[in-house]
C-alpha cells in the first residue's frame, strides 16, 4: 500500500526512541507502508528504497487521494529554499502550508495567472504558489552527457551554505550523502542515501584518473561531488564550515582541505 508525505520535511527513524535521524523525506514524496503502525509510527520504505519509520499522522493514506496524487501532473518546488502555499494568489494570503522546502513535490491544479500557480496537496487542500519557485519534477534523467554533468553540480550549489543536519536532506539542514543524493534526484536520478555505492543503484565506481564534473567522490563515512577544476562541494560537520561548502584538492589553492585527498577510497559515475 502506498501513502504520500504530507508534512513540509517528515522525520525517518530506526525506532520511535532513536535521538538521531536516518533519513527525511519531504513533501509529496510517495512511500511504500511495509507492515502496520505501532504506537503512532509507521514502517514505510521510500520510492529511492531507504526503509524507517515515519510519524503516522505524516501520511496521507486514503486510496483515492493516494491514487489521484500517484497520476497528477505535479512539479518540484527548486528555485527557493521554501515557499509557502497560500489561500489566495497574493502575499497577504492565509497560510494553507508553510515553509515547503527545495525538493517538495506539488500537483499543478490549473494555468498559472499573474506570477501565481494553483496547486492541490496530497491531502486535497487547495491554494497558490509563486509559478517562480516550481519546476520540473524528472523522473528520468533531465539531460545527457555534459549537460546532465552540468545540472548535477548546479544542483548541488543550490544548498550552499546550508547547515550540517545528521540525517537532514532539505535546505534547513543536510547531511553529505543528502546533498548529493538530493542533487541527483532533482535531476531525475535516485542514487543510495548513503556514503558507499552500492549494488542495485545507478552509480559504479570508476579510476580516480577519469573522475569529471558531476561524480561523486568517498572517503571514510563521508561523500563529495566533483565540480572539476579540483574542486568539490560537500556537507560537513567540521567545525568552522559545519555545513555545505567548497573545497579543493589542490595545496596551493585557498580552499585546500589537507586532511581529505589522501582518504579518498573510491569515485563513482553515473555515465
Amino acid at each position: 500500500m502506498q501513502a504520500i508525505i504530507n508534512i513540509p520535511i517528515c522525520p525517518l527513524k530506526s525506532s520511535p526512541a532513536a535521538a538521531s535521524l536516518e533519513d527525511e523525506v519531504l513533501f509529496g514524496m510517495e512511500v511504500e507502508l511495509t507492515g502496520p503502525a505501532q504506537d503512532g509510527w509507521q514502517p514505510v520504505r521510500t520510492h529511492y528504497r531507504y526503509e524507517g519509520l515515519v510519524p503516522e499522522s505524516a501520511l496521507v493514506t486514503d486510496p483515492a487521494l493516494v491514487e489521484r496524487w500517484q497520476a497528477a501532473d505535479k512539479r518540484v518546488v527548486l528555485h527557493k529554499h521554501c515557499a509557502d502555499v497560500l489561500a489566495e494568489p497574493k502575499v497577504q494570503g492565509a497560510f494553507v502550508e508553510q515553509a515547503l522546502p527545495m525538493g517538495a513535490r506539488l500537483e499543478i491544479a490549473g494555468p498559472a495567472a499573474d506570477g501565481w500557480q494553483p496547486v492541490r496537496l496530497p491531502d486535497g487542500c487547495t491554494g497558490y504558489v509563486c509559478a517562480s519557485f516550481l519546476d520540473t519534477l524528472w523522473e528520468s534523467p533531465c539531460a545527457q552527457g555534459y549537460a546532465l554533468r552540468q545540472a548535477l553540480t548546479d544542483t548541488a550549489r543550490l544548498y550552499a551554505g546550508t547547515q550540517y543536519r545528521w540525517g537532514g536532506k532539505s535546505p534547513a539542514g543536510i547531511d553529505c550523502s543528502g546533498l548529493c543524493s538530493m542533487a541527483y534526484m532533482l535531476c531525475g536520478i535516485n542514487i543510495y542515501r548513503d556514503a558507499a555505492i552500492q549494488p542495485g543503484f545507478p552509480i559504479h565506481e570508476i579510476p580516480l584518473s577519469e573522475m569529471r564534473e558531476g561524480d561523486l567522490i568517498y572517503f571514510p563515512g563521508h561523500i563529495a561531488m566533483y565540480l572539476g577544476d579540483g574542486l568539490y562541494i560537500h556537507s560537513t560537520g567540521r567545525a568552522g564550515d559545519n555545513g555545505v561548502t567548497i573545497n579543493s584538492f589542490f595545496a596551493e589553492h585557498p580552499l585546500y582541505r589537507a586532511d581529505l585527498p589522501s582518504q579518498i577510497t573510491a569515485v563513482g559515475s553515473f555515465f
